[in-house]
């Protein structure tokens, strides 16, 4: 299967200086981004989430995908470049390489993340029940519709 970078060649880059905001946290672009060089962090409400320094990272897809506001703001930790898709839904509907592409990430993603609840959830057993909460986000990634009823 090609590199993510592969699929993107022809698209216009854009540069960010270290520390500029490259997808501000609460607004709604519809575009992506895909890392060639450099480091971002995405940060959301105010705390670092992850640092990223690997090209073909895409960010900006949960947003363009469920069309919504960015929940997270990504910027650059140094000088940056990347490739950008403005219209990010029109080109992903045209290109279903990329669209897998972004599958696979985001499939990878909930895998990590439901390890490391499940892990959490293990590790808390019968022990404070503050920790409930670890039972609601697992309910919630397998039903998001059952887990806000039992929230109610």
């Amino acid at each position: 299967m090609a590199d993510i970078l592969d699929y993107c060649s022809g698209l216009k880059t854009v540069r960010f200086k270290s520390g500029q905001i490259m997808l501000p946290e609460g607004e709604r672009l519809g575009k992506l981004l895909v890392l060639v060089e450099g480091q971002v962090e995405v940060i959301r409400e105010r705390t670092q989430v992850t640092h990223v320094d690997e090209p073909g990272s895409i960010f900006g897809e949960m947003a363009v995908l469920l069309d919504m506001q960015h929940s997270a703001t990504v910027k650059a930790l140094s000088d940056v470049t990347a490739y950008e898709i403005p219209d990010a839904l029109t080109f992903l509907d045209g290109h279903p390489e990329f669209s897998l592409q972004i599958a696979i990430m985001l499939a990878r993603r909930l895998y990590y993340t439901t390890s490391y609840l499940v892990d959490l959830q293990q590790q808390a057993a019968g022990k404070r029940q503050d920790l409930d909460l670890v039972d609601e986000i697992l309910a919630s990634l397998v039903d998001p519709k059952d887990a806000a009823r039992k929230r109610k």
